[in-house]
């Protein structure tokens, strides 16, 4: 992301939080980093789309509670009531997730973030076919380098406001290992 392009969306932050911007008027907010109906096209920003309902809620409360730190979204979810929250979360919640992989699949590293996923039984909690449940984030379809950075975040404990049953299911995955499940993940339907 261009400096300006940051500025700009920190401007509009700014303006929203200053106006009392109630959660039906700051989805312009939400989209211009998470794109248009919560579907990314920014490297490094989650896509919302299709997100479980009580995930969104967890996530945006702790963004606002400053228990999970993110200099961009402090700014975007300050002043949100919860009612507003749940409104932003039944908003996505309902919107169609839609991968945005970049590229074809590589074969051999599907292969290997299958084998992975399945023998760390990753589908347990995040259903057979990786779309969450309740407070579990859906993977399937989830950006590609953003799957990376957090599951590393996870694996190194660098994520604060993070469930802590994730630092264990990455304790001692490769960096390879995580690539090839992002990669594997990224592009499931």
């Amino acid at each position: 992301m261009t400096g300006g392009r940051r500025g700009r969306r920190w401007a509009l932050a700014a303006a929203f939080v200053a106006a009392g911007a109630g959660a039906q008027d700051r989805l312009p907010l939400c989209e211009a980093c998470h794109g248009a109906g919560g579907v990314s096209q920014t490297a490094g920003v989650p896509s919302l789309a299709g997100q479980p309902k009580l995930f969104l809620e967890t996530q945006l409360v702790l963004f606002r509670e400053e228990l999970r730190v993110s200099p961009q979204m402090q700014p975007a979810v300050n002043g949100l009531t919860d009612k507003e929250i749940t409104r932003l979360a039944d908003h996505y919640a309902a919107q169609p997730a839609r991968p945005v992989a970049d590229g074809p699949a590589d074969a051999a590293l599907t292969k290997q973030g299958l084998a992975f996923a399945q023998k760390h039984h990753c589908g347990s909690c995040h259903l057979p076919d990786y779309r969450g449940r309740q407070q579990i984030p859906r993977l399937a379809g989830q950006r590609e380098e953003y799957l990376v950075e957090s599951m590393l975040a996870y694996r190194d404990n660098r994520r604060t406001g993070g469930d802590t049953i994730m630092a264990a299911a990455l304790y001692g995955a490769s960096d390879a290992d995580v690539r090839a499940l992002a990669h594997y993940l990224a592009r499931l339907r």
